[in-house]
């Protein structure tokens, strides 16, 4: 029962291109800085209405991002994210990784702030199949609470667990504060506010599979 659970959007999906381009759908020149405002609203959407959907929670914050930048957002456009959020672009690397990690005997599970069905449809793009998946749906709440994480041990019972992620304040601090092995994707090259909570950082899920057997 070794497993390697993941966050989807951001780790294994390119959320910022997503997030980036859908922008530009509705607001053509306006993407890069709806992302960055994007950011810096979704944790207040996500913390004042732990239960709200994870499309809710997209629309809500994106109306948030337009305000801010003073972006003018047609009602029928807030839904643009969830819409598109299916086919956001799966890392090149993540093929050839989790793969790797599979014929090397591990269970693969994705803990991620998202609705079942949005998730679903993305799952149909990733390039090998998850055992499990727990949701912010099925946790009633967003990381980084603890919920998905406790949810994940109680249902799965990992003899073995290690937890892969790109967001430090998402995952690698709720990891941290559970004593899992964990590995931060630092996509982004940012600095970490405690380094010290960190076991590996790799750029990308490149030596993926080397980094987990070497925890």
């Amino acid at each position: 029962m070794r497993w390697v659970t993941f966050d989807c959007y951001g780790t294994l999906v390119d959320w910022r291109h997503g997030i980036r381009t859908s922008a530009e759908l509705i607001a053509p020149g306006q993407g890069a800085r709806l992302l960055e405002a994007y950011n810096r609203h979704e944790h207040a959407v996500e913390s004042e209405s732990p239960a709200l959907r994870y499309r809710e929670v997209l629309a809500e914050t994106l109306r948030r991002a337009c305000a801010e930048e003073k972006v003018d957002l047609a009602v029928d456009d807030a839904s643009v994210l969830a819409a598109t959020l299916p086919y956001w672009p799966v890392f090149p690397e993540a093929g050839a990784e989790l793969s790797a990690l599979r014929e090397a005997g591990w269970k693969l599970a994705l803990l991620t702030n998202c609705d079942r069905d949005l998730v679903a449809e993305t799952r149909r793009r990733l390039p090998v199949p998850f055992e499990a998946v727990v949701t912010a749906e099925d946790a009633g709440a967003y990381k980084p609470d603890l919920a998905h994480f406790e949810l994940f041990r109680r249902s799965y019972e990992p003899e073995v667990w290690v937890h892969v992620a790109q967001s430090y304040f998402h995952d690698m601090v709720p990891a941290h504060r559970l004593g899992l092995h964990r590995i931060w994707i630092n996509r982004l090259g940012e600095q970490a506010p405690d380094p010290s909570i960190l076991q590996r950082v790799l750029p990308d899920l490149r030596g993926l599979l080397a980094a987990v057997q070497d925890r």
